[in-house]
């Protein structure tokens, strides 16, 4: 049996997760699920609808993107992106950019390409918003408190 919050909590929570961009159903399980709040989200270049063809995020992204508070918003550029073009797509709205994990690396690749975008962000607080089924997997390689779709986060 769950415990019952107080009202004032579960106030709390709905405002945090409206600050975050997130349904508080979402939030809330992640909150279960980890005992933490979410520090950072990590967005793959694919969930930004970035790429070589659409080299800038559409403007939806960008102000979703933007309206996140409190919160840090990291990237990782899907080869063929680079980092930097991932930079240039929406240079106001990341906080970091780091080249994501090859698609054929092994576990423990994956796990080292995951901490070092993550830097000092303990990875139970890093919420990964991506758009293929590969991109999940990568939250069992770096401990990630849960992953979310980019049509959920960002809306159909």
């Amino acid at each position: 049996m769950l415990p019952v919050l107080p009202v004032e909590v579960v106030r709390l929570r709905v405002r945090r997760a409206r600050e975050l961009g997130l349904d508080y159903k979402t939030y809330a399980s992640v909150r279960a699920a980890t005992g933490h709040d979410v520090a950072a989200f990590l967005f793959s270049s694919n969930a930004l609808r970035v790429s070589l063809l659409r080299p800038a995020m559409p403007e939806d992204r960008a102000a979703k993107l933007a309206a996140v508070d409190g919160c840090g918003r990291l990237a990782l550029a899907v080869v063929p992106l680079t980092p930097g073009m991932v930079v240039a797509a929406n240079p106001a709205g990341l906080d970091g950019v780091h080249a994501a994990p090859f698609a054929l690396a092994g576990f423990a690749a994956v796990q080292t390409a995951l901490r070092a975008a993550l830097g000092r962000v303990p990875s139970d607080q890093v919420l990964l918003v991506g758009d293929m089924a590969l991109e999940r997997d990568w939250c069992a390689a770096g401990r990630l408190a849960g992953y979310v779709a980019a049509e959920r986060y960002f809306g159909g």
